[in-house]
């Protein structure tokens, strides 16, 4: 035991020795190339004087970097992540002017721009250096596995290694449809995920169908909470408060997380030694890296940015990450010049922040998030669920078959790759499930395609007044009419519901699914309310050519879908390949029926057209790849999963499967996943009443939720 003890030691100081002189050897070499960076003084000095200077200024750097630079990141937790990431080269490149005044009788120098340069390449050097002398040692990721699992093991006073229960990591490919995954694998962009669906490899791909509102905001709270109901769309108005609810917003995300709780009087999918990375929302884990409904807490460990810290306290992985980010930043102006170019369509703007935004999903988040998962994987824990981002925000504004999009599924499946090879050497077995909260389906805006927006035509259905614009628009005759009566003359007034002023409607879209809410109309409005108040709007909404249904409730006939022509249908008599949802294709019809019996859906309901031959839709956002609603591959996400695992149908799930056996709806896919988890872990255990505040939150971290 002594010796290897010594052994130990000898080998980690001698990988120090050596990431040293290469470091004092790089600094040497940056001295004779930059001329504004000197390591003598002005009248000169011997090789071996400047050596050691640059010995001296090494060491100094490397050890500021190992103890000043934690503590830096920590104090900037309160910075954005996008500036945390435009700040790492200033603070990379102080650090090193600190090192150089720190080198004796001032020998050392450098202007802050040159500084910047150095302590990039110093880093990235040291870096690649310390991974080299890692990899050719065989049993380092082993001896680092064994700390870690020997600690973990003394916390719990369990029995570890990988001969006990393996534990699961759920990697959630944000957008991904089950057709984008399996066309990229035949097409040998994704060839770890080509190898788990050859014949032979023991995987299994499984179709599922969204809800309704087929966006993370609600396929994600199902999937880790076990229920979205009273979630319709992405964003939508609750006229109780006069607040409009938006799932990316912390206090929202744990508003909904805390309802859905209270609901199934349980934690979460992951409350069982669990970890939760880059989500939405916690699923109940007491491990937490970028969870936004976290975000909204206070307090030690409830900060989504204290995810942070792990990853950037190394100034290796910052460096590395910063200048991934610039790269993706000129990747992304490089990609939409050549789209302005060419004059690809469809297109929309892609300027301003964008660049910025997408760098910080496509690099920072999955460095963070992957970092994340191979720390829970080196720790043992027993279910780790993480969210990779990348896809969908690229995919939303080049198309979710754009050539912009494939090369970020070739760059996840690298990330996949690497979490494959960790679990080789981690001190459990793992299995890896990989799947997908929706899809995305392609198609021209609303806007681009009929020159006006769905509150433009929501105004002029209710006289009121629009931008001047809209009287270009390609819509049908009574749409133009509609524009023009808003814009020239208003429309005659009458009956009781009109004697007071009514507000403006409140108008909001998710993707191609938009929502509309009269605040001045206590409850749901019905549709001879709104007829009474605005005649012109249902049926401007129903006859629209870019419109394929909407749902509204009926004062004589229950709820009902409209469509063009006057067609009208109520949901209770609403079937699959019938009707107004014929082209929506399997499911639509329960899809619509379980969103009408939601508290908060919005007076009028309005999906897009969908095209079946083109696979189109026109989304009520700025989006060429868009989801939110039906219609396409926005609808059919994926689970990826060891045959050793149970089928996902291999029993009655709750809600009842649908009619061709896939799985429907998220609460159905937590299900399984819940199941996957007991096959191997033995049941999660369930919040009783004494665990629950008066809010509905969860106490203790195991709840992790609030």
């Amino acid at each position: 035991m002594g010796d290897g003890r010594w052994r130990t030691a000898g080998s980690a100081l001698m990988r120090v020795i050596v990431v040293w002189a290469v470091s004092t050897l790089t600094m040497l070499v940056l001295a004779g190339i930059l001329p504004d960076f000197q390591l003598q003084s002005d009248n000169g000095d011997s090789v071996t004087k400047i050596a050691f200077t640059a010995a001296w200024g090494a060491g100094a750097f490397g050890l500021l970097s190992a103890l000043v630079w934690p503590v830096l990141v920590r104090a900037l937790l309160i910075v954005p992540a996008l500036v945390l990431g435009m700040l790492v080269f200033f603070l990379n490149g102080s650090l090193l002017l600190v090192a150089l005044r720190l080198i004796p009788d001032g020998r050392g120098a450098a202007n802050p721009e040159t500084a910047v340069v150095v302590a990039a390449v110093m880093s990235a050097v040291a870096s690649a250096t310390s991974t080299a002398l890692a990899v050719r040692d065989d049993n380092a990721y082993r001896r680092r596995l064994s700390r870690l699992a020997d600690r973990r093991r003394r916390r719990s006073g369990a029995d570890g290694g990988r001969s006990g229960p393996p534990g699961t990591v759920f990697i959630q490919l944000d957008g991904v449809g089950h057709d984008v995954l399996a066309r990229a694998a035949e097409g040998g962009l994704m060839p770890t995920v080509a190898h788990w669906l050859a014949d032979g490899s023991g995987h299994r791909l499984t179709p599922w169908r969204t809800d309704w509102s087929s966006q993370t905001g609600a396929s994600q709270l199902g999937i880790l909470h076990g229920s979205n109901f009273d979630i319709p769309a992405f964003r939508w108005y609750e006229k109780e408060t006069g607040d409009v609810v938006v799932s990316s917003r912390p206090a929202s995300a744990l508003e909904l997380q805390r309802r859905a709780i209270v609901r199934t009087r349980d934690g979460g999918l992951l409350t069982l030694d669990g970890a939760s990375r880059g989500n939405l929302f916690s699923g109940g884990a007491d491990q937490l890296a970028l969870v936004l409904s976290m975000a909204a807490r206070r307090g030690k460990g409830r900060r989504s940015r204290a995810g942070y810290f792990a990853y950037f306290s190394d100034p290796a992985n910052a460096v590395r990450t910063a200048l991934s980010f610039v790269a993706e930043v000129g990747r992304e102006i490089s990609q939409s010049t050549r789209a302005r170019i060419r004059k690809d369509a469809p297109r929309i703007k892609r300027g301003g922040l964008y660049p910025f935004i997408r760098a910080f999903a496509t690099v920072v988040e999955r460095d963070v998030v992957v970092a994340a998962v191979i720390g829970d994987m080196f720790a043992g824990r027993t279910a780790v669920y993480a969210d990779l981002v990348a896809y969908d925000e690229v995919a939303h504004h080049s198309g979710p078959h754009s050539r912009d999009a494939e090369k970020v599924l070739a760059r996840l499946d690298r990330s996949l790759a690497l979490i494959v090879k960790v679990a080789e050497h981690t001190p459990r077995r793992y299995r890896i499930v990989l799947l997908s909260d929706h899809g995305q389906s392609p198609g021209e805006t609303f806007a681009g395609a009929y020159g006006l927006t769905l509150k433009d035509l929501v105004r002029a259905g209710c006289g009121l007044p629009v931008p001047r614009r809209a009287q270009r628009t390609k819509s049908g005759s009574e749409a133009r009419d509609a524009v023009r009566t808003a814009l020239h003359r208003p429309v005659e007034e009458g009956g009781t519901d009109t004697a007071a002023a009514p507000s403006d409607p409140v108008v909001l879209a998710s993707g191609n699914l938009g929502l509309i809410s009269f605040p001045d109309i206590d409850g749901r409005a019905t549709r001879e309310q709104l007829d009474r108040r605005h005649p012109a709007l249902l049926s401007t909404l129903a006859n629209h050519p870019g419109i394929g249904f909407l749902l509204v409730r009926s004062e004589l006939h229950g709820s009902v879908v409209l469509g063009r022509g006057g067609a009208q249908t109520p949901v209770s008599e609403l079937a699959d390949g019938e009707g107004l949802l014929e082209p929506f294709g399997p499911g639509a019809a329960d899809a619509v029926r379980r969103t009408d019996t939601f508290p908060h859906v919005a007076d009028v309901m309005v999906n897009s057209m969908y095209d079946p031959t083109t696979g189109c839709v026109h989304a009520f956002e700025e989006q060429i790849g868009s989801h939110g609603g039906l219609g396409g591959e926005q609808s059919r996400p994926f689970l990826l999963h060891p045959r050793t695992m149970s089928e996902p149908m291999a029993s009655r799930i709750s809600a009842g499967p649908g009619a061709d056996g896939e799985l429907v709806g998220a609460e159905q896919v937590h299900e399984v996943l819940r199941r996957w988890l007991r096959e191997c872990s033995g049941p999660q255990v369930p919040l009783t009443s004494d665990d629950t505040d008066e809010s509905g939150g969860a106490d203790g971290t195991a709840a992790a939720a609030g």
